[in-house]
């Protein structure tokens, strides 16, 4: 899967058409989420999913939280942060925070699109995810006050049925099911999956699925 001119002006074409939205996003979310309300004062953040070429295939990278005293600790995510007033719209917010984070600077990502804003209730954050391409792969250089280390993987790997998986957590004394997605150890779930979970679909109508089950 190569980075060609056609297969960007697809994907822009699918970002800027009906996206799959929260139908595609609850396919790996748990249960328990769809039974909370949005708070109303919420809080805005925003994310960047990037795309790179890396041997003939598509690329993207996480972080790994470092750990800290919160809620999202230790957690797999994409690069992103908080709104900050100073960055006047979303999309800087995800442009800077992706360049505090991986390093990669804004000239070198053009933007493609967006996914469907989507809220945390645990935080009460309303998270806004952005897409973008870099044309060849960026160096990166993650910061260690923020995080422990980047996660690259092809899209090969998160469209991998196998990389799909189920475990139990406990969320005080309730066990609940939680869906994920397991790259190499790492697992990413939670709100990030399911961003992943609508990213995946539009990929998918972009590339014909026999792509998909290359090596």
């Amino acid at each position: 899967m190569t980075m060609e001119k056609d297969w960007v002006t697809r994907l822009i074409a699918e970002l800027a058409g009906p996206l799959p939205g929260v139908e595609a996003q609850l396919r790996l979310s748990p249960p328990e989420r769809r039974m909370v309300e949005p708070g109303t004062r919420k809080r805005k953040s925003a994310v960047l999913f990037v795309l790179y070429p890396v041997q003939e295939k598509v690329y993207t990278v996480f972080i790994k939280r470092s750990e800290y005293n919160g809620i999202h600790s230790g957690q797999v995510g994409l690069p992103g942060g908080m709104y900050k007033r100073t960055d006047c719209t979303l999309l800087n917010t995800a442009l800077r925070e992706t360049m505090e984070e991986t390093g990669i600077p804004e000239h070198e990502i053009a933007v493609a699109g967006n996914l469907t804003p989507l809220h945390i209730p645990v935080s009460n954050i309303q998270v806004f995810p952005f897409v973008g391409i870099c044309q060849t792969k960026p160096e990166m250089k993650h910061d260690p006050r923020e995080v422990s280390y980047l996660i690259e993987c092809s899209m090969n790997e998160l469209t991998d049925p196998g990389n799909q998986k189920h475990k139990n957590m406990y969320i005080g004394e309730r066990e609940i099911i939680i869906p994920y997605y397991d790259i190499r150890g790492d697992h990413i779930w939670g709100a990030t999956a399911m961003i992943v979970s609508e990213f995946t679909e539009i990929f998918k109508r972009v590339f014909e699925v026999h792509l998909f089950n290359k090596p």
